[in-house]
């Protein structure tokens, strides 16, 4: 799958928004709070709900005993009306029957009656008191102007009943039972509603058949009304029976069954039997059944109490039923309180431990998990450290198992996967251990073979007197030197570190010199010391290779008649030795990446690269903790400056006169041969890039150890040229200046015209290579060349960049 394929499939993910994508941020923890705790917070609400709808019922059913218990005043209120509206009809009877100033003394006694039943039924209520009540209440008390009237005239009983029994009947309405929510649930309201209209319509049956037993000229009228009164009371006390038990059903019908009932029922009878009583004849005859009504009055008055005890005693039963209904509300609102607290306790506690029996594992899977990334983070980083030691494989903590579902399973697998992992990076350790060691042997391996063979070469030379046998002997012992080289970068990236120290410090310019006997090509380089900086021994070495490493770059990637400037010079931070070159150079982005090498650390195996060179050159700054910076030369090149620190070096000085006047003027100068035979670590940089490497000849003793050899002349005898003992760094032109001398302004070039002019000149080989093949002939082999001519663009190997 290609990269713009993985995009595609991941950029989805990245993108996807929502519910989901905002659920995807959040912890794992806060999603299983999520599951348990949403779920849990709505039963909590269906329970508070069910809870807070059995204590509205509780609460109900209390407001509805209380109004049960209320209502009984509201009944004894409606008897007083009706004791009322029965000494009104009695009083304008005797008005009728020709009494011109009747006693109103027990019809004001009632209306003083009903005035404080009044009070007590509003004492009853308090603020409970319902408004359609309350309005019953005050058209009682708007009875004023009609007992005003029945007072001081007569008044026919037809204008009477309307306004007694209405109000009655709005006293019973005002209380709303048959409409009350509270008391619907068990037939309450529609039982007592049914029980104070039954008592009402007894109470207006018995006011009906007194006025009718009075004679007067509405006699026939208030028999019907009786009449209409018992079939309501008969209608009441059925609708009644529905809803009430056969006891209470029988005790409501017990008000028949009293002895002033009996009396009551007689006349009612008789009116019945004879309606001719109904119409009276004279003011006489009302004058006598005036009297014989107030004569079977007592009746009436004992039947009252009567018929109100039989209702306030049902009213008290209804009641109960009522307390009893409230009770079992809070009941089963107690309960339910009970056993939702503890189910909730319940609920909270199991999952609280679900969650825990998660969580925790998970966070130990977490811990684990992060414990393996920050060991394996580390040996990635001690992996890719080119300077760390191998320390063995790491050791990983098993992820301890406390669940047999799937999350232990997935522990398992855990452990599982760790266990091969740690497998695989010890395997991967133990052979990059073995690798390394092979490299290792065979760098040093051949570098003792180098070192053998520059011994030997070193004792052919000493015997040799032929001036071209010794200059292809100094070849061999060149390339001998570039290979031991070779075989110290390899040493070096294997891991291997090996320091050779030598006799004593030695200038830095010296080691320049020593560097550029390692490297091909060594003609072009022009040395600029400024300065004869002491290098500490121990870093003698490393020095060398870097600074070759450098040259070899310098020297392979720039043209053959470019020259490579080196200048040593001091500075605030120590010294400085800067390897310029005028080749194609860099582009910027590839200087970055070449600078970054040189200063973090890395692999070979890990990070393959063609730049070994300054592989090698960033590992051994890395070591001393030397500055590397590569720089784009102008017009074209790589400028690499070398900074060592002041640590390194003993001490800094100038070549100058006894006066301390900086000499200018260029000298050939001689430094300590360092140990080892390393023949060509004597070539020096080259005023011409035509010069040879220098002769060496076999070393001849003095006759005497005190004399001095002696001159040999210019032409021998035998007219044989004498041989020249080869000095290190006597064919070195080195330009000491003042202070810090500076390369000669090289002239400038385009480097990118230069980059595109290689890049065409290398289309035009392929298409010839192309347009010249020849198919399935063989082509004919051109003649042997004796001395092939070295092209700069195929590298010498080991001299990449």
């Amino acid at each position: 799958m290609s990269t713009n394929q993985v995009d595609a499939t991941v950029r989805p993910a990245r993108e996807r928004g929502g519910i989901r994508g905002f659920a995807d941020r959040w912890p794992f923890r806060r999603k299983l709070n999520l599951l348990v705790g949403v779920p849990l917070a709505v039963i909590t609400v269906l329970l508070a709900y069910v809870f807070t709808d059995l204590v509205r019922q509780s609460a109900s059913a209390d407001d509805a005993a209380r109004l049960v218990r209320d209502s009984t005043q509201v009944a004894r209120l409606v008897g007083k009306v009706e004791a009322e509206h029965q000494q009104a009809i009695l009083l304008s009877a005797r008005y009728e029957s020709g009494d011109s100033k009747p006693s109103s003394v027990e019809y004001r006694a009632a209306q003083h009656a009903v005035t404080a039943q009044l009070r007590a039924v509003r004492d009853a209520f308090g603020d409970r008191l319902p408004d359609t009540e309350a309005d019953a209440l005050r058209q009682v008390e708007g009875l004023t102007s009609l007992r005003e009237t029945v007072e001081q005239s007569y008044l026919p009983a037809d204008n009477i009943d309307p306004a007694y029994s209405s109000a009655a009947d709005d006293l019973i309405d005002g209380l709303g039972l048959d409409r009350n929510t509270d008391l619907a649930a068990t037939f309450t309201g529609n039982l007592l509603d049914s029980l104070l209209r039954a008592d009402a319509a007894h109470g207006a049956f018995e006011t009906n058949v007194l006025a009718a037993t009075t004679g007067d000229t509405n006699a026939l009228i208030e028999f019907t009304s009786a009449v209409g009164a018992y079939d309501l009371y008969q209608h009441q006390a059925e609708r009644f029976s529905r809803f009430a038990t056969e006891g209470q059903a029988a005790q409501l019908t017990s008000i028949e069954h009293t002895k002033a009932q009996a009396q009551i029922a007689q006349s009612f009878a008789e009116l019945q039997i004879d309606p001719s009583r109904l119409e009276a004849g004279s003011q006489e005859d009302i004058r006598r059944a005036v009297s014989q009504a107030l004569t079977a009055y007592p009746y009436y008055l004992e039947q009252a109490p009567a018929r109100l005890n039989i209702t306030a005693s049902l009213i008290g039963q209804i009641a109960d039923r009522a307390d009893s209904s409230a009770d079992s509300a809070k009941t089963r609102a107690i309960y339910l309180l009970t056993g939702t607290l503890f189910g909730f306790v319940l609920w909270i506690a199991l999952a609280a431990l679900v969650r825990r029996s998660v969580i925790r594992p998970v966070q130990a899977l977490t811990g684990v998990a992060h414990e393996v990334a920050e060991v394996a983070g580390r040996e990635l980083a001690r992996v890719a450290d080119d300077d760390a030691e191998d320390a063995g494989p790491p050791r990983l903590r098993d992820m301890p198992v406390t669940a047999r579902d799937e999350i232990g399973d997935l522990a398992d697998a855990f452990n599982q996967v760790q266990t091969t992992a740690a497998a695989l990076l010890e395997r991967q350790v133990l052979s990059r251990r073995n690798t390394a060691e092979m490299f290792g042997n065979v760098g040093r391996r051949v570098s003792n073979l180098t070192t053998r063979q520059l011994a030997f070469i070193d004792a052919v030379e000493r015997a040799e007197t032929d001036p071209a046998l010794l200059e292809r002997l100094y070849s061999i012992d060149h390339i001998a030197v570039r290979l031991r080289r070779n075989a110290d970068s390899l040493m070096l990236l294997a891991g291997i570190r090996e320091t050779v120290l030598s006799s004593g410090p030695t200038p830095l310019s010296n080691v320049v010199r020593a560097a550029l006997g390692q490297i091909e090509g060594y003609q072009r380089v022009r040395l600029y010391a400024g300065t004869e900086a002491m290098i500490e021994p121990d870093i003698i070495g490393d020095l060398t290779l870097m600074v070759a490493e450098l040259l070899e770059n310098a020297v392979s990637f720039s043209p053959e008649g470019s020259p490579v400037e080196v200048t040593v010079r001091t500075g605030e931070k120590g010294a400085h030795v800067v390897v310029t070159d005028h080749g194609l150079g860099m582009s910027a982005e590839r200087l970055a990446e070449e600078n970054a090498r040189l200063i973090r650390r890395e692999r070979l195996d890990l990070v393959p690269t063609k730049v070994l060179g300054l592989f090698v050159v960033g590992a051994l700054a890395r070591r001393w903790e030397i500055g590397v910076e590569l720089t784009r030369t102008p017009g074209g090149g790589v400028t690499a400056e070398v900074t060592l620190p002041s640590r390194l070096l003993l001490t800094m000085s100038a070549v100058a006169d006894t006066s301390g006047t900086p000499l200018a003027v260029e000298t050939a100068t001689t430094a300590a041969e360092p140990t080892g035979p390393t023949p060509a670590a004597s070539v020096a940089a080259a005023a011409e890039p035509e010069s040879l490497l220098p002769r060496r000849v076999p070393r001849r003793e003095p006759a005497a150890q005190d004399a001095p050899p002696a001159p040999v002349p210019a032409d021998s005898p035998d007219g044989s040229r004498p041989l020249r003992r080869r000095v290190r760094g006597a064919t070195l032109r080195t330009t000491a200046g003042a202070a810090q001398a500076l390369a000669q302004q090289p002239r400038n070039r385009d480097a990118d015209a230069e980059r595109d002019a290689l890049e065409e000149f290398e289309a035009a080989v392929e298409r010839a290579r192309r347009e010249s093949d020849t198919g399935s002939h063989e082509r004919p082999a051109p003649p042997p060349e004796t001395n092939p001519p070295h092209h700069q663009i195929h590298l010498p190997e080991g001299a990449e960049q």
